[in-house]
């Protein structure tokens, strides 16, 4: 069992009251909340003991407080982009992400669309929302922004924006992905409030980078490697150490854009309530790493992972060289090699040995055990029955499920189904294992193993289909592929 590096009671409790905190500080605090609300994968990887869903339990607690204002950018409906690591539209997104607060507790106040100019795409998702009972606001682009401060801060500039109606003490304003338009929501809404007489706020909720950890701790490194496709630069806060002599971590479109946000804030209130952006943040996440070595372990993995993934999305064609030679800066920052990711050598050596796709996966007590291709089960189905037989201690030459079994799906596929590959996927495979279950003692016992596959390594010779690569991360799995498609086709699902 991994070593837990991170307490999550002690988050729960410390960041709900440093919350509370900035909110008696003004009285009405309109939050950005930056990264995944509900599904934060990266920052579990990293800390040890985080829970995925550790920010909405938080937020839960001052569900009595607590309004979420949904933005979304209107070029991002028109060109449809996609949230890459779940794979649907932002504005699908932004329906999901509705669906999950209401699921929890918390009131969805409102839907803004920023970058409004009317975009048709844009105009018929209004629509849709409207007609789905959302009250929905235009914010529209401002000429100049964010370095013309003073048609910003004016009735041509934030002004022109609609006013957010909003009735609770904490509005969190969050998106479906980067680049929503968040800040400056947050900041258009200063500006109407204070037109108003209404005394607010803004605070900042960014998990990453960590500002009490050191600047190249593999933890900020690995959030540079996430966002390495964004060019994010972690930095030390050079408005912080100038005011108060303290060295802390931020990031640099944070420091690039204070001066403009503190003249922003003067010319909205008189003067900053923040002499740096650090001051802006309101994350305690930092105080509640307990176990700091186990971290370091957890991010110099996924700094690993992170570059696997850039070297998979530049051989599909969806990335250039930038986030792959980057992130190689920040391996040899951190002193580590794709040589410290043990299932990396045993895959690749399997799959030279066999002449045909193979994958690794690292078990609890450090085992290393692989999967081949053959005539019934591609590699990666191949490797979670092994994996699954040696979690429950069942003897390798044991089947789980019987080859007529797996026959007649097999031509399913190919007969009636139209596929051409008539090895089964991870899906399919679990679902002939849970099937046998039901009759075959082994295969039930193997069966009760699988959530302890969440959180194992994983690494296949090849670049996977995307049906098994969703399984993977349902599963919990840390999965990385070689850049390489078993196939010469151009095609590839």
């Amino acid at each position: 069992m991994k070593p837990i590096g991170f307490d999550n009671d002690l988050y729960y409790q410390t960041q709900s009251a440093h919350i509370m905190e900035r909110i008696s500080q003004f009285g009405k605090l309109y939050l950005e909340f930056g990264g995944k609300l509900f599904d934060d994968y990266h920052a579990s990887r990293v800390l040890p003991g985080f829970k995925p869903d550790s920010k909405i339990t938080m937020l839960k607690k001052l569900r009595d407080q607590t309004e979420i204002v949904i933005v979304i950018n209107a070029d991002d409906i028109e060109k449809n982009k996609v949230r890459g690591d779940i794979g649907i539209t932002y504005d699908m997104d932004l329906l999901r992400l509705v669906d999950a607060f209401v699921a929890n507790g918390l009131y969805v106040g409102s839907v803004v669309l920023t970058h409004f100019h009317g975009q048709p795409s844009a105009v018929t998702y209004e629509k849709k929302l409207k007609t789905l009972g959302l009250r929905t606001y235009r914010h529209y682009p401002i000429e100049g922004y964010p370095s013309n401060v003073q048609l910003i801060v004016s009735d041509e500039g934030y002004g022109r924006n609609d006013y957010i109606e909003t009735s609770r003490p904490l509005v969190v304003v969050t998106a479906p992905g980067p680049g929503s338009g968040k800040m400056a929501t947050c900041l258009s809404q200063l500006y109407h409030e204070q037109k108003r007489g209404v005394k607010a706020g803004y605070a900042k909720f960014e998990t990453f980078p960590i500002w009490s950890l050191p600047l190249n701790h593999p933890v900020n490194l690995a959030y540079e490697a996430a966002t390495a496709d964004l060019q994010d630069v972690n930095m030390i806060d050079p408005w912080h150490l100038e005011a108060y002599g303290k060295t802390v971590v931020n990031y640099n479109r944070d420091v690039e854009v204070f001066p403009v946000l503190r003249a922003i804030f003067e010319r909205i209130f008189g003067s900053s309530p923040y002499k740096s952006p650090t001051d802006m943040g309101v994350n305690m996440i930092g105080s509640c790493i307990t176990d700091d070595e186990a971290c370091c372990v957890a991010a110099r993995q996924e700094i690993i992972r992170r570059y696997y993934e850039a070297q998979c999305e530049r051989r599909k064609g969806n990335a250039g060289d930038a986030p792959v030679r980057k992130i190689e800066l920040l391996m040899e920052k951190a002193g580590i090699s794709v040589a410290d990711r043990p299932v990396v050598a045993a895959a690749n050596v399997r799959a030279a040995e066999t002449g045909g796709p193979a994958a690794a996966m690292q078990l609890p007590d450090g085992t290393v055990i692989t999967g081949k291709t053959s005539s019934l089960l591609g590699a990666s189905s191949a490797l979670i029955l092994d994996a699954l037989k040696h979690l429950a201690g069942i003897d390798d030459s044991i089947k789980l499920i019987a080859r007529e079994v797996i026959e007649p799906i097999m031509e399913l596929k190919v007969r009636y189904l139209g596929n051409h590959n008539p090895l089964l996927h991870i899906d399919e495979i679990l679902i002939a294992l849970a099937l046998a279950a039901t009759e075959n003692e082994a295969a039930r016992v193997a069966y009760a193993k699988l959530p302890e596959l969440a959180g194992l390594e994983v690494h296949s010779s090849v670049i996977l289909s995307q049906v098994d690569v969703g399984v993977f991360r349902k599963l919990g799995v840390n999965l990385t592929c070689e850049p390489a498609y078993q196939s010469k086709k151009l095609y590839h699902t």
